[in-house]
């Protein structure tokens, strides 16, 4: 038997200074269905997530609440985790959080690694900073004085001595890596972002705050006066989690190594600057082997608009979840958010795809043929065979290694409506009454066609795959999957 391969998967660390909306589910849905269908192909998965619980404005958040800042950030983390069972997420996901022990003892380990390699000083700055973004600005990224993806929110202006990360130092070698790794970034047009960001140069960053003007964050190695800067805390989280810097074995297992890259992360477009170009030149500083791939989604707007507290129009995950179920949820982000490009959303168009794609669609044909089946004792069949992942149909299979979570479920779509239009065309209940020897032969093909989309639903809606083999399995209709909704 083949050893099973190591992947590697992890989100966004979320920050807790407001409660999980439909932008983060999108992510961790689709990181979840990789998860799922790697784990399906027999990989060996470690899936990683979390929240990202340091910075200003968390510390202002607490404040404005009138509450401890780690009593504000516990609240706020028990509502990232509670994505966990409301998405149906991937049974072994670990959930890290920066304000844990060891991420925090890790990431003042990566710092000294940086430092050793002379890639840290100190030096007097000032700079434009926007707080939504928890990044220095140049005037060249401003649109009318304001930072595009924070309008509303003034510029601050910080003036005082912090520690800098010698970003400048690794251009020529984050530009080479681009260059032989073609596929580092997906999209194409995201990765063309990032290369044009460095080819025009890099400046250092600052990767420290004053503890006496931002006391919430982990403190610098050896000067308790100065704070991480949230970025260069938070993105240590990737290898935290495996247990770096204490856990080599398990680290190099599924980070991989320079020649092996394994680790996969996700991310949206708003991100790409660090993960794709600040994150990579921090691992070649500590003497660590780069992420192998990373994937960059857009931003999900509702009725045309940025989703925002002011307008009222976020969407609540969880709240979705209790109305139409996680399947429903986790089917329409893969199918009808496109994996990579902003997509729109309404409540009119969730509804309208619910109950085509679902109730009208797979959870009706599941009903009228496992009813055929029940009724005229068709030789059932069952789906549990380890070998599941061999069966999954080639174009199925290149759309999710692909990360076309979309062109997957289209897939599964169209194979739905072909058995559905064979079910009309052939009918076998008419058939079984004047041969039930062909009749009952017709209806364990149908039976057999829809173990096969239940093998492709398994990753995107795993529920729902546990229910159709559980019927199969009994040879007995279940109950109705999908409820329309009117």
């Amino acid at each position: 038997m083949q050893k099973p391969k190591a992947y590697y998967i992890t989100t966004t660390l979320p920050y807790v200074n407001a409660d999980p909306h439909i932008g983060f589910a999108l992510e961790i849905v689709q990181a979840d269905i990789l998860a799922r269908y790697r784990a399906l192909m027999g990989d060996e998965v470690f899936f990683n997530t979390g929240t990202d619980e340091h910075g200003l404005k968390i510390y202002r958040k607490a404040l404005e609440e009138g509450k401890e800042t780690q009593r504000y950030v516990d609240e706020c983390a028990d509502k990232y985790r509670a994505l966990k069972e409301a998405l149906n997420l991937f049974p072994n996901l670990v959930f890290i959080r920066t304000t844990d022990p060891h991420h925090k003892a890790a990431a003042q380990e990566f710092w000294r690694r940086c430092l050793a390699n002379g890639d840290i000083y100190k030096k007097n700055y000032t700079i434009k900073y926007c707080v939504g973004c928890e990044l220095e600005k140049t005037d060249s990224e401003l649109v009318n004085g304001r930072c595009p993806l924070h309008p509303n929110l003034e510029l601050e202006l910080i003036d005082e001595e912090n520690y800098f990360f010698r970003f400048s130092k690794y251009r020529e070698q984050l530009l080479e890596m681009y260059k032989n790794r073609p596929d580092f970034v997906v999209p194409a047009f995201r990765f063309n972002e990032i290369k044009k960001f460095v080819e025009r140069g890099l400046e250092d960053f600052s990767i420290s705050r004053l503890a006496e003007k931002m006391p919430w964050g982990v403190p610098v190695p050896d000067d308790p006066s100065h704070v991480m800067f949230v970025w260069f805390d938070a993105l240590v989280n990737y290898i935290s989690t495996l247990g770096w810097p204490d856990d080599e074995p398990n680290f190099r297992k599924f980070w991989g190594t320079v020649e092996n890259p394994i680790a996969l992360q996700l991310a949206g477009k708003d991100q790409i600057r660090q993960q794709a170009a600040m994150w990579q030149a921090m691992l070649f500083s500590a003497g660590l082997p780069p992420t192998k791939q990373i994937v960059i989604h857009g931003f999900i707007t509702v009725g045309g608009q940025k989703m925002s507290k002011s307008l009222g129009n976020v969407i609540d995950p969880i709240a979705l979840v209790g109305d139409y179920g996680a399947d429903a949820v986790r089917y329409f982000l893969a199918r009808h958010i496109h994996p990579f490009e902003d997509s729109d959303f309404t409540m009119e168009r969730f509804k309208e795809a619910y109950n085509a794609d679902l109730a009208n669609g797979l959870g009706n044909l599941t009903s009228r043929i496992m009813q055929l089946s029940e009724t005229n004792s068709a030789v059932s069949i069952t789906v549990t065979s380890p070998n599941r992942a061999t069966q999954l149909p080639d174009y199925f299979a290149r759309a999710l290694d692909a990360f076309e979570f979309h062109e997957a479920t289209n897939f599964i779509s169209s194979a739905v409506q072909r058995l559905d239009r064979k079910l009309a065309e052939e009918k076998a209940f008419n058939v079984v009454k004047t041969d039930p020897v062909i009749g009952k032969a017709m209806i364990a093909l149908y039976v057999n066609e829809l173990s096969a989309i239940c093998n492709m639903v398994e990753p995107i809606m795993p529920e729902t795959a546990g229910k159709i083999r559980a019927a199969i399995k009994a040879n007995k209709k279940p109950e109705t999957l999908f409820p329309r909704k009117e």
